[in-house]
């Protein structure tokens, strides 16, 4: 089924056809129809799964004959647990707007950097995109009003939940008209999840794309056992010997991902870590240049790693093995996305061996295990 047959503007189907969209996912196929209509919607699926574009395209859509509002006052409203997803789903949003015959402005906003900056760029606009903490600063401030929001979206609402937002979200949602479209998305439906979804949403368009058992065929995996010590110059080995491109590598913390860094640049490779202790400035930056590829290694912490999505990213290495089977599945699932095919690396220390039995049995996928000893000789 193609994108022309869900309702879409023949603006928007120009731009999706210039950005190489040719078939939607799932949930864009089930979801953008009924957000077109006006209706709510609950989706339940997994990263990588077309989430954001499936809400970004009606809603451009919808705005296109949306009434001016007020200066301040926001059309739609985007709530996101991270920064990193709020710029996400901004870019998902200017890269379908450009081209519309009415201009759409977008802003995100989020903790961690200065907020007037922020307060100017919300003059005349139309979505916002933005983390709980720092929308209710700006509400306390006046810069901003929720009074005119036509449609409420939380995106990766399990997150939000995990993370603590649930009496910010309850707040601002207070703040709402009551009469108004709510798009809910989330990977899972855990109980939280459900009972925002009773009080939140009215008599919802309930979109659940299970995830494929083989979702991880694409991706060729494999293990070294390496030695803690030997693993800086194994990992060099392996970049050097397979002449990787582009690679993401996961550290289990802030100090390894930069140690790993370090001594990757001492010898002369191209290498940035991201992880919470770098300004967010930066942060964007690394991100950028490693996506655009202009930036060969960007070594990440799990929670860093949330933000980052390459369709084709070919490699992925797992420095140290991550303490939940399930960060280990999505580690290895930035790789082999959208029908390419991806290597996942994992080094693992003697040390590690039972927990990465224990990783594979929760996969339920056996994963060759190689002895590097000899590799480098």
């Amino acid at each position: 089924m193609p994108f022309s047959t869900l309702g879409l503007s023949p603006d928007l189907l120009k731009i999706l056809s210039n950005q190489h969209f040719t078939v939607p996912t799932p949930i864009q196929e089930k979801a953008i129809p009924a957000i077109l209509e006006g209706k709510d919607v609950l989706g339940i699926a997994k990263t990588g799964s077309g989430k954001t574009a499936s809400y970004v395209l009606p809603i451009l859509m919808n705005l296109q004959k949306a009434v001016k509002l007020q200066n301040r006052h926001v059309n739609v409203l985007v709530l996101v647990p991270t920064r990193e997803l709020a710029e996400q789903v901004k870019a998902v949003f200017q890269t379908f707007s450009r081209g519309l015959s009415t201009p759409v402005k977008i802003s995100a906003v989020y903790g961690g950097v200065s907020i007037n900056p922020q307060m100017t760029s919300l003059q005349g606009v139309n979505v916002l995109i933005a983390t709980p903490g720092r929308l209710l600063d700006l509400l306390d401030s006046n810069a901003v009003h929720l009074s005119s929001i036509e449609t409420l979206v939380l995106d990766e609402a399990d997150k939000m939940l995990n993370l603590g937002f649930k009496e910010e979200v309850d707040k601002i949602i207070s703040l709402l008209p009551v009469k108004r479209q709510n798009i809910l998305l989330s990977a899972t439906l855990n109980a939280d999840l459900q009972l925002i979804h009773q009080v939140l949403l009215h008599d919802p368009l309930v979109v659940v794309v299970e995830a494929q058992e083989d979702s991880l065929e694409q991706i060729n995996q494999v293990a070294y056992i390496v030695s803690d010590e030997k693993k800086g110059p194994f990992l060099r080995y392996l970049i050097n010997h397979h002449e990787m491109k582009q690679v993401l590598i996961f550290a289990s913390s802030v100090h390894t991902a930069d140690a790993i860094v370090n001594k990757l640049r001492k010898n002369n490779f191209d290498a940035k870590a991201i992880h919470s202790k770098k300004s967010q400035g930066a942060r964007t930056e690394t991100l950028y240049l490693f996506k655009s590829g202009k930036l060969r290694i960007l070594v990440a912490t799990d929670l860093m790693g949330r933000g980052i999505d390459i369709n084709e990213l070919p490699f992925v290495i797992n420095y140290e093995l991550p303490r939940s089977p399930k960060d280990y599945i999505h580690r290895i699932g930035r790789t082999g996305r959208s029908g390419s095919s991806g290597e996942a690396i994992s080094l693992v220390s003697p040390d590690e061996l039972h927990h990465f039995g224990v990783i594979q049995k929760k996969m339920g996928k056996e994963v060759k295990l190689i002895d590097s000893g000899n590799l480098q000789k």
